[in-house]
């Protein structure tokens, strides 16, 4: 059975549910190498970025809900804003990911694997279900998506 949905005020429709988002940027160093194969190998997988280089990513967040009849919020943007900065921001901003930021330690920082480690860093801070994606934008062309919908 469904749940049954809040009403608009004075309507007989249910109140829709509502995607707002977040974006953050930070500049972090990488390389894209597995311990597991030789130099020639890496190079063959990663190309060029087997070497060390770096990149102004940007970090987009959405979540999702009902609107709060008594803050007209899905969620309070600065406590997302917090959120996000507090548990990626501030710990990859001005590192080399593969070296500096211990919870990637077992990683190859790809786009890929950098967005799902902070789907799972943001998602034990947000209310439950509320995460809805999350986009890591490594260059202008290339970014990695992950959500509960995708």
């Amino acid at each position: 059975m469904r749940p049954v949905r809040a009403r608009a005020p004075g309507h007989d429709d249910p109140v829709p549910s509502v995607q707002i988002g977040r974006k953050e940027s930070f500049n972090a160093a990488h390389r894209l190498y597995d311990p597991g194969l030789s130099d020639e190998e890496n190079r063959r997988v990663f190309g060029k970025c087997a070497n060390m280089h770096g990149h102004n990513y940007v970090l987009e967040v959405v979540v999702g809900g009902e609107i709060d009849r008594a803050s007209g919020y899905v969620m309070d943007l600065k406590f997302l804003s917090d959120v996000i900065c507090r548990r990626v921001i501030r710990e990859v901003d001005h590192r080399n990911l593969n070296t500096d930021v211990p919870w990637l330690a077992d990683r190859i920082p790809t786009a890929e694997n950098l967005a799902v480690t902070f789907w799972e860093r943001l998602r034990t801070e947000l209310p439950e279900g509320r995460l809805r994606a999350l986009r890591v934008w490594e260059t202008d062309k290339n970014w990695a998506e992950v959500g509960d919908r995708i």
